[in-house]
C-alpha cells in the first residue's frame, strides 16, 4: 500500500479544516417562511450551492454511472485479502501500543499468558477491522481492482 495515497486520501477529504475565506455565509433568518431547523439547513445549502456555481440534485436516490464503477464487492476473495491486511495493520498497531505500557515482574505471566495475550490482541484487531470502519480495505480493493 502506497503512503503517499493514504496522506493524499486524507488532504482530499472533508476532514480537512476550511480557512474563514472559504466558509459560506450564515443563512439569513430574516427571509421569512418557516424557521425549522431543516428549513434553514436547506437555505443554507442552497446558498452555499450557488456561492460555489454547483447545482444541487434533488434526486439523491438516483445512482450515477460512476458510483456504480466504484461499488465494492465484499464477498470477492481480494477484498477477504484486503480485510486481512487491514487486520494486520490494525494488529501492528495495537503490539505498537502494547509495546509502551511498561509491565512490572510482579507477576510472571510466562509464555502460556503472552501468547493468550497475543491472541486476544488478535481478535480486537479483527473486531475493530470489522465494526470500526477505518476504510483501509476499502481502500486497497479499490487501488488493487483498479476501480479508484
Amino acid at each position: 500500500m502506497d503512503i503517499t495515497s493514504i496522506s493524499a486520501q486524507y488532504l482530499n477529504s472533508q476532514f480537512v479544516p476550511l480557512s474563514s475565506s472559504t466558509l459560506p455565509a450564515a443563512p439569513d433568518l430574516s427571509a421569512g417562511g418557516d424557521n425549522s431547523f431543516v428549513e434553514i439547513l436547506k437555505r443554507a445549502q442552497d446558498a452555499n450551492s450557488t456561492q460555489n456555481g454547483t447545482a444541487v440534485r434533488k434526486d439523491s436516490a438516483a445512482a450515477s454511472p460512476a458510483s456504480e464503477k466504484n461499488a465494492i464487492d465484499k464477498t470477492s476473495k481480494l477484498y477477504e485479502q484486503c480485510e486481512a491486511l487491514e487486520t494486520f495493520l490494525i494488529k501492528n498497531l495495537i503490539q505498537s501500543m502494547r509495546d509502551t505500557v511498561q509491565k512490572s515482574d510482579l507477576i510472571d505471566t510466562g509464555f502460556a499468558g503472552e501468547m493468550y495475550e497475543d491472541m486476544l490482541y488478535d481478535e480486537y484487531a479483527k473486531t475493530y477491522s470489522k465494526n470500526a470502519n477505518f476504510g483501509f480495505a476499502e481502500m486497497a480493493y479499490k487501488q488493487l481492482s483498479g476501480t479508484n
